[in-house]
């Protein structure tokens, strides 16, 4: 099941490309209060036609209608999702969050689980602010889904998730834009030098093309070849050298660095979606960003 797949993914952040000293957001998260829907003198709600749940069975539909009626509308009002869907209320993301909850149930989550899911998802506290001032992007700047991806050019899973990210970009017409954040990791001793690159191309309206010949050539970051990357791509190779050992360089890494810090970054790649942590597989960033597109 996926949520087998979420454990094996999570693990993999924790092991594969090295986490940082700084401490997980979601630890702040957790020791937020928990919202649910107080308490009402109405019955609950048994059933919406809004959202389609034919495909799960009735013990999971008998949990999906629980969680619906104990969770706060995504809007923060002080109703349960299935109120807010049943009496047709202006929030709009009331019926997507309804269909969420079904899908998390139908993907084998425990009530906890989804609890914290949909929290991460939904809950005022779990929002964080992003800038995208300064940084590549890929898509239209108007884009109303954004992903933002701080990645480290020496983690082999950051290279294996741009090209499934580049992908759901080109196929969004015109509705997903992608921001890239420099994060190189200290255990990755060349991934510093490799940003370095990138942040020179794209001095030269050349960042993507760079991104993309770093990741096919993980296994020979040197300068060398960053030379050799630029030079293929008709760069100014001066200008190039030159920005490779500019403080301007510098700060710019460190600046996205210090943004992924402060929202909780500890690992990469880390994926967030209109200003929410991603927390699922890779494979599952399809269909959530199809349900943001949605709302």
């Amino acid at each position: 099941m996926r949520w087998l797949a979420l454990c094996t993914f999570l693990a993999l952040l924790a092991s594969g490309c090295e986490r940082s000293s700084v401490a997980d957001s979601g630890s702040k998260e957790q020791e937020s209060a928990e919202k649910i829907a107080p308490a009402k003198s109405k019955e609950p709600i048994k059933t919406l036609p809004q959202v389609d749940v034919s495909g799960l069975d009735d013990f999971s539909r008998g949990i999906w209608l629980d969680m619906v009626n104990e969770l706060l509308s995504p809007c923060g009002d002080p109703v349960s999702v299935a109120r807010c869907v049943a009496e047709n209320r202006k929030c709009k993301r009331c019926v997507p969050g309804a269909r969420y909850v079904a899908r998390l149930v139908d993907d084998g989550y425990s009530r906890d689980e989804i609890r914290e899911i949909y929290r991460v998802r939904y809950d005022d506290d779990t929002k964080v602010t992003l800038t995208h001032k300064g940084c590549p992007l890929r898509g239209s700047p108007m884009a109303p889904v954004t992903i933002y991806e701080f990645s480290d050019f020496q983690c082999p899973h950051c290279r294996m998730a741009a090209p499934y990210l580049k992908k759901i970009v080109d196929g969004s017409n015109g509705k997903v834009k992608l921001v890239f954040k420099q994060y190189p990791l200290p255990g990755h001793p060349k991934a510093r030098e490799a940003a370095k690159a990138a942040i020179a191309a794209d001095r030269q309206g050349k960042f993507w093309e760079m991104h993309d010949l770093i990741f096919k050539n993980q296994a020979r970051l040197e300068t060398a070849n960053f030379e050799n990357y630029a030079k293929d791509l008709g760069l100014d190779i001066e200008r190039f050298r030159g920005d490779m050992k500019s403080k301007e360089v510098e700060k710019k890494i460190d600046a996205d660095r210090a943004e992924g810090k402060k929202v909780g970054v500890d690992s990469t790649p880390s994926i967030y979606v209109n200003d929410r942590r991603f927390v699922f597989p890779p494979e599952e960033l399809a269909e959530y960003i199809n349900e943001e597109i949605g709302q």
